[in-house]
């Protein structure tokens, strides 16, 4: 392949420059950065490249932020259980948290935000039950029930900013000062930020490129005190740490009402992306964003009013920032930056509505990975890492183009690993090949659309609470990962999108997965019989309908699945022991498993799922019997449940069948697909361009039928290959 250059962005280190420009040279790199923990000398910054300048402006100045301990962010945590042994009960609202993490508010009177429940009963303890002991930190409730389990909502003071937590203890800092984030809400915090910013930029007149890490407030990430099981609460996608006493009042004097504590504590499970949102938290939620928004436009006209560019790193404090909520564009960033590990994080940064698309590659050049396991260090093999990465994120590239690629971290941690350097450097020069033939034309993709319906419809476009490694179980992160790399259009929408607004227009098949009660399945949101009657007329009309786990559930006039009549499959929770279920056989050789006959053995089981309808064909079962695989003709239209989905090769081939047969377009497949599911192909029909990918590490064969005739290939591992 071609060497060529440019769209890399290159992680710098004063001390290594020799190693800097050469890997730059090596990669095709246009741009290098710094990194937490790094910095640029004049030798790097004056070479000739653009400049990455990474700020994290909560984080910026320890120094302000020790002498403001007032104005650091906060958070509602809830206290341990524990269970009352008389009508008196003593709670260490501290215990099992990370105390090198958070401190309780003592400044604000407890009583106007702080709330003890009775977690048996359900019920709130009056304020004049309890009294707050400082010295001590604990809380004492009267007046109770003994031997009911009680727990305490309270206000923490973060001290510790958690992205710095995280890489301190990950790389063994040492006696590094702990950075700890302040609150923009204050007008103090406004003003120094602004002022810091304006001075900083004078003083880094290389700098081409402002990279925001990200804006104001983390994703929630509370700390346990037990090295073995840090998180109490890991959510990429929480608001649960946006909770100053500021804002909260500003909230409830702009609304009218108050949010509690309970609101975000949820009686432990706290805001969880994964739960369906209240309308409480979704104003909060908004509030929240609006003022970032705000605040933030303010920081980024402030950087290109000195002739700089802004863009926003996607993880981290990203909260409030929300690349496909509808007050994104107000920013004016110049460009997103998203970090990757799979597909369908590639998708949501390539489809955010911003100039520059940028992702930063896995394995970050830190010594350990994500669990402490060697990455650039002895025993570590950072090149099959990387190899998997992209392959991964390869897939979904041929579907959706980016602008830029680069990496992060200790550059100098790279020497050790040449096989590294140079799979990188292949990897760089196929990236700009894709980006070229997708600057020239779009690939062939099946007509129709595919929309996936949810809670949270558009803002959580391709992803569902963090990376796929994160929440494997969750079927619908592994659907994501699929289709990132499908030739199908794909669309997210909420039900009240539903409501209000029908299906988007094109619409062949609708997917709805996910267990019972979360977000992904809809919970409440299936007690609205609009909801029921304009999917059921959408199927019985023509429309496809693909559920998945436990699609549209809850217990509700007699059936668990509201979609039952549609899907011909309900479950039973032991209460429908009694009535009728279809017995069936399991049909042979069918359209939808025809590449990949033995993926149900791997499918996780849904119990009680049962037949209510005799012309269900079971498509696959367990062995018990329970259907795992079902499909149905209903009205004009056809309807598909499966069990469960975890994503892979074959289970991606299976979607894309099941995807085409939900649709009536069986024919899809006969068409610019290619015949082995382990390899993918994607048709530039503009530069007549046909690129082929081997997903495995062994070599392939495969054959592409085109509107020229049948193409054979035959690929090395992981190999690209251009016809």
């Amino acid at each position: 392949m071609e060497h060529t250059t440019g769209s890399f962005t290159l992680p710098g280190e004063a001390g290594y420059e020799d190693l800097t420009l050469q890997m730059a040279k090596k990669w095709g790199a246009d741009v290098i950065r710094d990194s937490d923990g790094t910095h640029l000398s004049d030798a790097i910054t004056k070479a000739g490249y653009g400049i990455y300048s990474t700020i994290c402006i909560i984080r910026a100045d320890l120094d302000w932020a020790r002498a403001n301990m007032d104005k650091l962010q906060q958070n509602f945590l809830m206290s341990e259980p524990v269970t009352a042994e008389s009508d008196t009960v003593t709670i260490d609202l501290l215990s099992g948290f990370f105390r090198q993490q958070f401190i309780i508010n003592k400044t604000d009177n407890p009583k106007e935000f702080w709330q003890v429940f009775d977690r048996t009963s359900g019920e709130e303890v009056p304020c004049d039950q309890w009294t707050f002991d400082p010295e001590a930190e604990t809380v004492t409730a009267t007046g109770i029930t003994p031997w009911h389990i009680y727990t305490v909502n309270f206000l923490a003071v973060r001290i510790w900013e958690e992205i710095s937590m995280y890489n301190h203890i990950t790389n063994n800092w040492g006696d590094r000062p702990h950075l700890m984030a302040v609150d923009p809400r204050y007008p103090e915090t406004q003003k120094h930020m602004l002022d810091w910013l304006d001075n900083w930029c004078r003083q880094n007149p290389d700098t081409t490129v402002v990279r925001f890490t990200s804006m104001f407030y983390n994703f929630a990430w509370f700390w346990s005190d037990d090295p073995k099981n840090r998180d109490v609460f890991s959510d990429w996608g929480s608001y649960a740490m946006t909770t100053t006493p500021l804002a909260l009042r500003e909230f409830a004097k702009e609304k009218g009402w108050k949010m509690t504590s309970e609101d975000f504590v949820n009686a432990g499970e706290y805001t969880s992306t994964h739960n369906v949102p209240s309308e409480r938290y979704l104003a909060w939620m908004d509030f929240i964003n609006r003022f970032v928004v705000s605040f933030g436009r303010k920081l980024v006209d402030l950087v290109h009013s000195y002739g700089k560019k802004a863009y926003v790193f996607y993880d981290d404090s990203w909260i409030g920032v929300e690349p496909y909520g509808r007050r994104f564009p107000e920013f004016g960033f110049d460009g997103l930056i998203k970090c990757v590990f799979n597909g369908f994080e590639a998708r949501l940064c390539a489809g955010a509505d911003v100039k520059v698309h940028e992702l930063r590659f896995h394995p970050y050049l830190f010594p350990t990975g994500l669990v402490g396991e060697p990455t650039f260090a002895p025993g570590g093999n950072p090149t099959l890492e990387a190899s998997q990465y992209w392959v991964n994120v390869r897939r979904a590239l041929l579907r959706e183009p980016v602008d830029r690629i680069g990496l992060g971290g200790y550059l100098h941690l790279v020497q050790d690993f040449p096989d590294f350097c140079d799979y990188m450097a292949k990897v760089a020069d196929e990236f700009r090949m894709l980006k070229k033939f997708n600057q020239s034309c779009r690939p062939y993709t099946i007509p129709g659309k595919v929309v996936v319906l949810h809670s949270w419809g558009k803002l959580r476009s391709w992803i569902c609470s963090g990376h796929l490694h994160e929440h494997p179980e969750v079927d619908l992160t592994n659907i994501n990962e699929s289709m990132s790399g499908l030739p199908i259009h794909v669309e997210f929408i909420s039900f009240d999108d539903l409501v209000r607004d029908g299906l988007p227009e094109g619409t062949s098949v609708v997917i709805n997965a996910g267990a019972a009660g979360s977000a992904w399945s809809g919970g409440r949101h299936w007690e609205d019989s609009e909801v029921i009657a304009r999917l059921t007329a959408f199927v019985a009309q023509g429309g496809g309908l693909i559920g998945v786990n436990e699609p549209s559930a809850v217990s509700r006039n007699g059936r668990f699945f509201q979609m039952a009549e549609v899907f011909g499959v309900d479950r039973d929770l032991a209460t429908k022991k009694c009535l009728r279920k279809y017995h069936f056989t399991v049909e042979k050789n069918s359209w939808i498993l025809q590449d990949t006959p033995d993926l149900p053995a791997s499918m996780k089981e849904v119990d009680g799922v049962y037949l209510k309808a005799p012309d269900v064909k079971v498509l696959a079962a367990a062995a018990d019997g329970t259907p795992l695989v079902t499909a149905r003709a209903f009205g004009k239209g056809r309807a598909l449940y499966l069990s469960s989905f975890r994503t892979g090769l074959e289970a991606s081939r299976m979607l894309l069948r099941a995807i085409l047969w939900a649709s009536h377009n069986e024919g899809g497949m006969d068409r610019y697909i290619c015949s082995n599911y382990r390899t993918e192909c994607a048709y530039y029909g503009d530069i007549a361009k046909l690129v082929v990918i081997n997903d495995t590490g062994d070599p392939q064969d495969t054959e592409i039928t085109t509107d020229s005739g049948k193409v054979s290939v035959h690929l090395k591992p992981f190999e690209t290959v251009i016809q």
